[in-house]
């Protein structure tokens, strides 16, 4: 479908529209397969920066995590050294501490959801980045648009406004007109064609979306439209199929050649840009991920993205090679001469939309000053606290007289922290190894109560009292472990309360689960939810009563910030009316027991 650039979302003028033109006609043949990449930088060595726009020519970064000073000196470097001004995108889904670390958490999307505000969701858009503007990102790979329908699907999460599907179009429309707010910045809605069915994640598998046309129609395709219609610069194309439009748009199409929407012409040329009308910029998923790496060799599958309507790819595996792949499918023909050209007429029509064409190089990155004044500022963070107490969900609330917890009803309280099956392996346990010396959420969350006049601790269990004595030097018998049990009357003796706090981050591979232990009649479990007030508390994961029906009191906190555990223990002080957000899933998870 043949670009417009003085239409929606590019809206040029003569001017814009000349700087395109000419700057196309200006690019070697090198220099435009550059610009279909995305690259994602492996270091901020200012001789690779210069590199990458130099020798690759690349048309867009993003880039790995790092303090906002170190980020703009990087996008300093390198705006200042391309001949053609850089898209350089950053994941702020849930607040600016998705361009920089030292950025404020503002909340996900699910927190944002839960508190059923407009205000918040735009908010979140604006206030995210506006900081990462400060430290010269232009795009936010964001809103997710994703609509949680499976509780079993594992790349969701926090990351959706939650399973109503009025609620997703409000609030990522909400989201976007906040980050339009801020000048020259942009937005790439995700996971076209929408994710939240799939029990699998496209990083290590296939990923499906079951719905029919009819249903797609009704739901993500709303969403979409609702954002096309209103400016929508850029979307990102999931490794997701979806095999109801794939096969009415291309009838006689073999279920093995059905593709991902990343590697297919019927939902991103026929569908996306034909049948809703996208005028917008489209880009791939990152290209690691299995969901796209299966589906044919990685030579073929880089110009045959482009092929079937996306204009840019995200990331490079080996950049020679990659850089030769797309060229030899230019010069075989995969790519054609006018895919390129409408390709590259997307990606400098987003550049102009920008203003970036009428920057001079060195103000295509604000002053190192602007960082001070935003990043991580008091304004944000009071956002951040406001959201915290609207958000607070008193999902499950059986036992209706344990709120409110003060001091004179429970004196004693017992910590119970729950971490997810992950800790013991992967990426998330490995990073908070890494990060190591933090306080826990538990320890943060005694000294808070101890605070209110509590006394608290942690609960530790059998293996941990074991391991300390094999640490000291014991020989010790491991009988204690599967049958050493206190009796019930010195358990319900040792406190009057119990907090079990289930820190389980959410998304990639398996579905995020407690990991318990095998707790052999210990505190793990709360087996005693009839014997002492037990409060079961959602860190992140918001599905936790999956996988502990039992809860007679379940509440969804979303995260464990500082600000949020401080809503937490001030409104169980104020009692039940204190906790105003409303599930914006469904945190029940569909099961009948759950609501025992």
């Amino acid at each position: 479908m043949s670009v417009d650039l003085r239409a929606n979302p590019y809206f040029l003028d003569d001017e814009g529209v000349q700087w395109v033109e000419d700057t196309i006609a200006s690019m070697s043949i090198e220099e435009k397969i550059g610009q279909l990449f995305f690259n994602m930088g492996s270091s901020r060595d200012e001789e690779y920066l210069k590199m990458t726009v130099n020798k690759y020519h690349i048309g867009g970064i993003r880039y790995n995590p790092a303090k906002a000073a170190e980020v703009h000196e990087q996008n300093r470097i390198l705006q200042e050294n391309s001949r053609i001004p850089l898209i350089i995108a950053c994941n702020t889904e849930a607040g600016g501490n998705g361009a920089c670390v030292d950025g404020t958490y503002i909340g996900q999307q699910t927190k944002i959801g839960a508190t059923r505000d407009v205000k918040y969701a735009r908010a979140l858009g604006k206030l995210s980045n506006t900081e990462a503007a400060a430290i010269g990102c232009n795009l936010s790979f964001a809103p997710v648009s994703d609509i949680y329908y499976n509780w079993h699907n594992p790349v969701v999460g926090l990351r959706t406004y939650g399973n109503d599907c009025e609620r997703v179009i409000e609030m990522t429309k909400a989201y976007m007109d906040g980050a339009h707010e801020v000048p020259g910045f942009a937005c790439a809605a995700k996971h076209f064609p929408g994710d939240g069915w799939d029990d699998r994640d496209q990083h290590v598998a296939n990923s499906v979306n079951p719905c029919t046309c009819e249903e797609w129609d009704a739901t993500f395709g709303r969403i979409y439209q609702n954002l096309i219609d209103n400016g929508l610069e850029a979307i990102m194309a999931g490794h997701i199929m979806l095999p109801s439009y794939t096969r009415a748009l291309n009838p006689d199409i073999k279920d093995d050649d059905i593709m991902p929407a990343t590697l297919s012409p019927e939902l991103l040329t026929g569908l996306l840009k034909g049948k809703m009308g996208f005028n917008g910029m489209v880009l791939t998923d990152a290209s690691h991920m299995v969901g796209l790496t299966c589906r044919m060799k990685r030579r073929d599958m880089l110009p045959h993205a482009i092929a079937a309507g996306c204009d840019m790819f995200l990331f490079f595996n080996d950049m020679d090679e990659d850089f030769a792949s797309m060229m030899k499918g230019y010069e075989t023909g995969v790519i054609t001469e006018e895919r390129l050209s409408d390709a590259l007429h997307r990606i400098l029509g987003l550049k102009a939309h920008m203003g970036l064409h009428k920057k001079a190089k060195t103000e295509l990155v604000p002053p190192a000053s602007r960082i001070a004044e935003v990043v991580g500022c008091a304004e944000h963070k009071a956002v951040q606290k406001e959201i915290s107490e609207k958000a607070l969900t008193l999902v499950k609330y059986k036992d209706e007289d344990v709120l409110p917890v003060t001091p004179e009803r429970y004196k004693r309280i017992m910590i119970v922290y729950v971490g997810g099956l992950e800790a013991k392996g992967g990426i998330g346990g490995a990073m908070k190894r890494m990060m190591g010396g933090a306080a826990s959420p538990a320890e943060r969350l005694k000294e808070k109560l101890e605070a209110k006049g509590f006394e608290a601790r942690i609960y530790e269990s059998p293996m941990e009292k074991i391991q300390k004595r094999i640490a000291a030097g014991e020989k010790v018998d491991f009988n204690i472990y599967f049958a050493g049990k206190d009796t019930i009357s010195d358990f319900v003796g040792a406190q009057d309360l119990i907090i079990t706090l289930v820190d389980v981050p959410g998304g990639f591979q398996a579905v995020a689960r407690p990991g318990f232990g095998m707790t052999k009649g210990g505190g793990e479990i709360p087996w005693y939810v009839h014997e002492l007030p037990v409060l079961v508390v959602g860190c992140q994961q918001p599905t936790i009563l999956a996988d502990i029906p039992q809860a007679r009191t379940y509440i969804n906190i979303y995260d464990t910030q500082d600000s949020t555990l401080n809503a937490f223990v001030d409104a169980l002080g104020a009692g039940k009316d204190a906790f105003k957000g409303q599930d914006p899933i469904d945190s029940f998870c569909g099961m009948w027991d759950t609501h025992l």
